[in-house]
């Protein structure tokens, strides 16, 4: 009896660490975030709307006009990639003793011994498609915006809702759809695709050959990799997994760090993988990511965003459309607009209007400087990620500038406009801020390759 005491509470002490190094982690996982960890109290209640807004400025004579919501999918499996590097790596750990060895492998590696006996249940055939808590991530936020503007989503309103061709987004489309509810009017019952808006990266070939195929634009990643940090974090993972750090990389490291997160979203556990991992480790493995965001689709390099002046535009036009109607008297066509696409999608068009902009580029060797940065992927596309523009008409107004104003929510927490520092805009202001892009920032132009033969870097 007292054996089974003794070992029952050396299980539960186990339990309590990984919970403790789960905790410890959350916050670091970048683009692979729960949407909880952005919105905790979700935790508790999946439905509420959060703490109230305090100070939003808008005028109580305002209604809402359209509402214009581009997603991020929700929560999904790894890519293929992604799960031939951890079976990869837990083939070495495996391979790393004999079965003569293992209790005294066990004694000496107790790390490497769990992670040998975790069982390998991901498959290439799950390649990022999306998660049954990735349904559940989308049909829950469709239920919270409903609550948070109910006039727009009211019984028999029209809702357009357009796609990625990639599967997860269809599905997290679907399930958004799901969410309304039957009552809701949809122009069909099949989900638009549209890559030319929520994959614009694809079609621009400048992006393509200069960013995306080009080694040499993501050469602060590769610094940062063979760098001091994240030699440490090498070392210490090898240490941990008995294995010779030759054996080990940067790439495997972080696939490690990653399968924590992939289980705690997709799952709801904490993953032995975790216990690899310090708050300390975590910190440097999220800027390996962030950095790999800011260069290939944030501010790194001016074609990373200027690709998504082809959806901007688009969502100023629809803007447009609906202010012209409301001055003529005629119903909205289109009160509600979502659109499902990628963090991919979000970032570029983030950083385009100005978003989570440092004052100083991440790259290899400021790690340390960047500790309080504003570019936090984590923060700012986690899984189920949403950016909002909520067009409001504002009677009893002292302006005819104000009677149109404009509100954006990202991840459900209104914003501050760049121009004002306020939670609202009038759309004039909105508009002349960005009269630059509105009018001069022309996708195929801006997207066309070089035609003189300048090295990738020069263009960049």
């Amino acid at each position: 009896m007292a054996s089974l005491r003794v070992g029952c509470a050396f299980v539960f002490a186990v339990l309590l660490l990984l919970e403790v190094a789960s905790a410890e982690l959350t916050g670091y996982f970048g683009t692979k975030s729960r949407y909880e960890d952005v919105n905790p109290y979700l935790v508790r209640d999946p439905l509420s709307l959060g703490p109230a807004a305090v100070g939003s400025g808008l005028p109580p004579s305002c209604a809402p006009l359209q509402l214009r919501a581009l997603l991020r999918h929700g929560t999904r499996y790894p890519t293929a990639e992604q799960i031939r590097r951890l079976g990869d790596l837990h083939a070495r750990l495996l391979r790393r003793r004999p079965a003569a060895d293992a209790g005294a492998a066990a004694a000496a590696c107790p790390v490497a011994t769990d992670l040998a006996a975790w069982q390998m249940w991901y498959n290439e055939s799950l390649d990022g498609r999306l998660a049954p808590q990735g349904r559940r991530d989308m049909e829950q936020l469709a239920r919270r915006l409903a609550a948070r503007f109910p006039a727009l989503f009211a019984a028999r309103r029209r809702l357009v809702l357009a796609s990625s061709s990639k599967h997860r987004c269809l599905q997290s489309g679907a399930a958004f759809r799901r969410g309304l509810g039957p009552s809701f009017s949809l122009g069909s019952d099949e989900v638009e695709v549209n890559d030319s808006l929520m994959r614009f990266f694809d079609h621009c070939a400048k992006f393509v050959a200069l960013v995306e195929e080009n080694d040499t634009a993501m050469c602060q990643v590769k610094a940062f990799k063979e760098g001091p940090e994240m030699k440490k974090v090498v070392e210490k993972a090898a240490s941990a997994l008995c294995l010779p750090v030759e054996e080990l990389n940067a790439d495997l490291v972080q696939v490690a760090f990653l399968t924590c997160s992939y289980e705690l979203a997709i799952k709801n556990v904490t993953s032995p993988w975790c216990s690899l991992f310090s708050e300390e480790d975590a910190k440097v493995l999220e800027y390996l990511n962030d950095l790999k965001q800011y260069w290939k689709r944030g501010y790194g390099y001016d074609i990373n965003s200027r690709s998504s002046c082809i959806l901007f535009q688009d969502i100023f036009q629809h803007l447009d459309k609906a202010v012209e109607e409301s001055k003529s008297s005629k119903p909205i066509s289109s009160p509600v607009i979502v659109q499902v696409g990628h963090a991919e999608t979000l970032q570029p068009l983030l950083a385009l209007m100005g978003f989570f902009k440092d004052d100083e580029p991440l790259k290899a060797n400021n790690y340390i400087r960047q500790a309080h940065r504003k570019f936090r992927t984590g923060q700012i596309v986690p899984y189920a990620a949403n950016l909002v523009f909520v067009l409001y008409h504002c009677d009893q107004v002292k302006n005819p500038e104000e009677e149109y104003q404009v509100q954006m929510l990202l991840n459900e927490k209104l914003m501050l406009f760049q121009h004002s520092n306020e939670t609202i805009s009038t759309y004039a202001d909105l508009k002349d801020y960005y009269k630059s892009i509105l009018e001069n920032c022309h996708f195929k132009e801006e997207c066309e390759l070089p035609k003189v033969n300048n090295t990738a870097i020069d263009e960049l």
